[in-house]
């Protein structure tokens, strides 16, 4: 392969003993809902792949989180990382992308072109590259693509590249030869996770890190049609959750931890463990921790669970209520009714428990069910349910349908996809409409929808609520006998109403960046395209001008 020839005659001319290894996470287009979060975490995924790499003999790694990017870190004219200075202090040879997020896919390019033209072989890996995506990716410059996990993969693929072999020996990849893409056999999913070293956060060159992500258990056997993470469920051990976050806590003195799985409390008696072992560790040191978790809304009926996951330090759960709508949680095979939700919130409320809540609004019903009610209904129904499970903080977004997923291909079967060359994949984020929906909702209907809910729930009047609650903290606490109760109750409605004015700040900024910006007239192209030539998902085109040449 020219690319791996090129790269070995490089070695042997420069004759260079280490190499580098430079994974990047791309930027987020534009500022949105997850641009606070992102500026205090990073993805595990790609941390992990280069936690990988650091071990390997010959190879100096680091990370570049573009999102998560702050002092002494060389930036640009748009405030982004500055990759001609980085390349000119500590040029990297191989450059790993991340592609987890459609939405980071223009920026991507932008990032495969910069180091093709500075010599570096580039791959690039995430749930983004899958089908069509994966010959787009090779044909703008990406030199492999990395298709499932990429830990054992990428040992293999930095071995053949530094040794000047072919790569077709490496399991879970994509390359071009004489113009055709070449896909190796899969890559078997890891089994035993104790085989892998826990994330080096080290790695990560420029960033602020104050929610630590913990890994605990990969695949889902939900099988949702949007989502795309799939396969059967495997956990590592409870021993090794629990190591990750002693670890954190005394290497970076760490408190505030995210376990980003979907599954909390899947397996009930390892859940427990776990619970049990972070209570006791965090007894033995003498700190309290604050865990996030994401769970499922009917575990709420495990008392035992509930009680053990407090003791754990577990705060908030993060459920995926997705619809207060009957009609369409029978479309997405959620298999229980709006007020059997709004019950099981409250066993969570009562059991201490933040509740943050994540909704889809507006997903598209499969065809021969049919949903007539007007976009306005469907707001007020959204509204009342919020209101009635007193939710902390909520997050509502349109369906997105991403490449690979069942909804993507029922959408684009049904000719209701908008055009790639019109609706470019840094819209992909969730808060813009991707495709015609149902009658009798419209485009522009969705769009402004979930800014009503969004927008009377993140009010700017929670700035003075915060003031009513600084002033009332001494009496609340000092008419209290028992003081863990009395902070209690004063910290819910405290810090929801701060966050409540941080997100008008947001949503604020948010629409202003939205009038400014071309995609009211982008969504009118794109409607009327849709009309003639149906939706059409492309791969990896960033170009603005193309886009727009193709949808004029």
């Amino acid at each position: 392969m020219e690319s791996i020839r090129a790269f070995r005659t490089h070695l042997v001319r420069g004759d260079l003993r280490r190499l580098r290894f430079r994974m990047v996470i791309p930027a987020y287009p534009t500022f949105n809902i997850y641009s606070r979060v992102a500026k205090i975490t990073t993805a595990l995924g790609p941390l992990m792949v280069a936690t990988i790499v650091s071990r390997m003999k010959h190879w100096d790694v680091e990370v570049i989180d573009e999102n998560n990017y702050h002092r002494f870190g060389p930036k640009d004219e748009r405030g982004r990382p500055d990759h001609s200075t980085l390349q000119a202090i500590r040029p990297a040879d191989v450059v790993g992308l991340y592609g987890g997020l459609s939405s980071t896919i223009p920026r991507l390019g932008e990032l495969v072109r910069f180091y093709k033209d500075k010599g570096a072989t580039v791959i690039a890996g995430g749930q983004h590259f899958v089908g069509g995506n994966i010959r787009n990716a090779l044909e703008k410059g990406v030199d492999f693509v990395v298709i499932g996990e990429g830990e054992i993969t990428i040992q293999k693929l930095l071995a053949v590249i530094r040794e000047g072999r072919e790569p077709d020996e490496v399991a879970g990849i994509a390359f071009m030869r004489n113009g055709q893409v070449v896909r190796t056999r899969e890559q078997a999913p890891i089994a035993d996770f104790d085989e892998l070293p826990l994330p080096d956060f080290e790695l990560i060159r420029y960033a602020k890190i104050k929610l630590y992500p913990v890994g605990w258990i990969r695949g889902c056997g939900m099988n949702c049609e949007f989502c795309t993470v799939k396969g059967k469920p495997r956990a590592a051990p409870v021993e090794r959750v629990v190591e990750q976050i002693a670890a954190l806590l005394e290497t970076h003195n760490a408190r505030h931890f995210f376990i980003v799985d979907d599954l909390f409390g899947h397996k009930r008696e390892d859940t427990l463990r776990l619970c049990a072992m972070l209570a006791d560790y965090q007894k033995a040191v003498g700190t309290r921790l604050d865990i996030t978790v994401q769970i499922r809304l009917d575990r709420a009926k495990d008392t035992e669970l509930l009680h053990a996951m407090r003791r754990a330090g577990i705060n908030i759960v993060a459920i995926g209520f997705e619809s207060p709508i009957a009609e369409e949680l029978k479309a997405m095979d959620k298999r229980i009714r709006p007020e059997d939700m709004i019950d099981m919130t409250r066993l969570y409320h009562k059991a201490g428990f933040l509740v943050h809540g994540m909704f889809i609004f507006g997903y598209p019903l499969p065809e021969g069910l049919r949903l007539s009610i007007s976009p306005a209904e469907r707001v007020r129904r959204f509204r009342t349910f919020i209101k009635k499970a007193r939710l902390d903080t909520i997050q509502v977004l349109l369906p997105i349908p991403l490449p690979g997923t069942e909804l993507a291909d029922r959408l684009a079967a049904q000719n209701r996809i908008f055009p790639q060359d019109c609706i470019g994949w840094e819209y992909y984020d969730g808060n813009f409409p991707l495709f015609r929906p149902d009658e009798p909702l419209t485009a522009k209907d969705m769009q402004s929808a979930i800014r009503k809910i969004m927008g009377r729930f993140y009010r700017f009047r929670s700035m003075f609520a915060i003031g009513f609650n600084v002033l009332s903290f001494p009496a609340i606490i000092l008419s209290l006998f028992d003081i863990k109760i009395g902070w209690r109750k004063w910290y819910r409605p405290w810090r929801n109403n701060l966050l409540r004015f941080g997100g008008w700040i947001i949503i604020k900024r948010w629409t202003s960046d939205f009038k400014r910006g071309t995609f009211s007239s982008k969504l009118t192209r794109a409607e009327e395209r849709l009309r003639d030539t149906g939706g059409k998902v492309d791969g990896l085109s960033s170009d603005r001008e193309e886009r727009e040449t193709g949808c004029s």
